[in-house]
């Protein structure tokens, strides 16, 4: 995984935060809150992932939650909690949730090496989709012979083989329980 993410790790218990931050710093920039309302100072465009303590007496997570939201931010979240999920859930717009504690580094690991592979997933896609609409676009109003004449659109081409490529590699590279959870378990 790439140095250059930053994690920003949010919990009241400042030991947990710390053991946290210990076993990430290795492979990630980390930033550390331990309040719900200094998780908002420190929240910016340079953060990739979040893992939020759902519980705090400031601001609960689902408070930074929804801030996340509403200032439109783009990191992935991971509710990390003591309470057990429960139907509740359903109505919060996050990406993974774990139960403490969370005495592994590698769970702690693997989750944010999972929730970074679909932000480039979800990157990857987005311009995909655009340039893909572009060229149907084009598609529709153009003749062949106008379309193999343009040097753009056979840049645009050769762009939209390369990412279904890379799209391709980044999807294999999810976690399988990953994959099952987001495509599979829906249709049991």
């Amino acid at each position: 995984m790439p140095k250059d993410a930053t994690v920003l790790i949010v919990d009241d218990e400042k030991p947990i935060t710390d053991a946290y931050a210990q076993w990430l710093e290795d492979d990630y920039q980390v930033r550390t809150a331990y309040s719900g309302s200094e998780a908002l100072e420190k929240l910016d465009d340079e953060v990739d992932v979040v893992l939020l303590d759902r519980r705090m007496p400031d601001l609960s997570g689902e408070d930074v939650l929804n801030e996340i939201h509403e200032q439109g931010l783009t990191c992935r979240v991971a509710l990390v909690s003591a309470v057990e999920p429960d139907f509740d859930i359903l109505e919060l717009g996050f990406d993974a949730y774990l139960e403490k504690p969370v005495s592994e580094a590698e769970e702690l690991r693997e989750t944010v090496e999972t929730l970074i592979r679909r932000s480039t997933y979800d990157v990857q896609m987005q311009r995909f989709l655009s340039l893909a609409n572009k060229k149907a676009a084009l598609e529709t109003k153009k003749s062949p012979e106008e379309l193999d004449a343009n040097e753009e659109y056979e840049q645009l081409t050769q762009e939209l083989a390369d990412l279904r490529a890379q799209l391709s590699d980044t999807a294999t590279t999810l976690d399988d329980n990953d994959l099952r959870a987001e495509f599979y378990e829906s249709e049991q």
